[in-house]
């Protein structure tokens, strides 16, 4: 497993080892014990999947507020999208600044997301499939967006996005108030 440090600190690039053939290949997507070695000490209790069927969905920015605050670990299981973090830590030296990263079914790689910092994606193939473990379960009671195009991001699309009726009306970033604060 190859593990990258992002400009943002705690948001990581993981890129399994693939082992192919004529028939295609294997990958291990995720190992504790081999994470464990690598710094990476997480405890996942929920899996999600989803399929964006048009190019140019974007679904987010989200994010779960504490107690039920999630680290998430992001895949592309079909297709290829571009997957954001962007750090809503209050008095964090990178506060607002956001990373992204391609991920798609051909590369293999992966975005770890930690609490406290917003996620988000635009898909960039139609049906794309979108895989991700959560740290935590999901609470609707602390469920939270941020307006996707209020925090800077090149989302590297010109057209208009499809979005869910949640993301349309969440608050800029401006106008958000964090639960979360940098512990640096």
């Amino acid at each position: 497993m190859q593990v990258e440090q992002t400009v943002l600190p705690g948001v990581l690039i993981l890129t399994p080892q693939r082992f192919g053939d004529a028939r295609g290949f294997f990958s291990e997507s995720w190992n504790q014990k081999r994470m464990a070695e690598a710094g990476i000490a997480l405890e996942f209790v929920q899996d999600n999947h989803s399929l964006s069927a048009s190019v140019g969905t974007i679904r987010g920015l989200h994010f779960q507020s504490p107690p039920h605050a999630q680290d998430k670990l992001v895949r592309c299981g079909r297709g290829a999208l571009f997957d954001v973090a962007v750090d809503i830590r209050k008095g964090s030296p990178t506060y607002g600044q956001w990373v992204g990263v391609e991920l798609s079914a051909e590369n293999g790689k992966q975005l770890l997301v930690p609490k406290g910092f917003l996620h988000g994606f635009v898909t960039k193939a139609p049906d794309t499939e979108i895989c991700y473990k959560c740290t935590d379960y999901y609470a609707p009671d602390c469920d939270g967006a941020v307006r996707w195009d209020s925090c800077g991001i090149d989302w590297g699309f010109d057209s208009t996005p499809v979005l869910s009726d949640k993301d349309t009306v969440a608050p800029a970033l401006a106008e958000f108030d964090s639960p979360f604060t940098w512990e640096g």
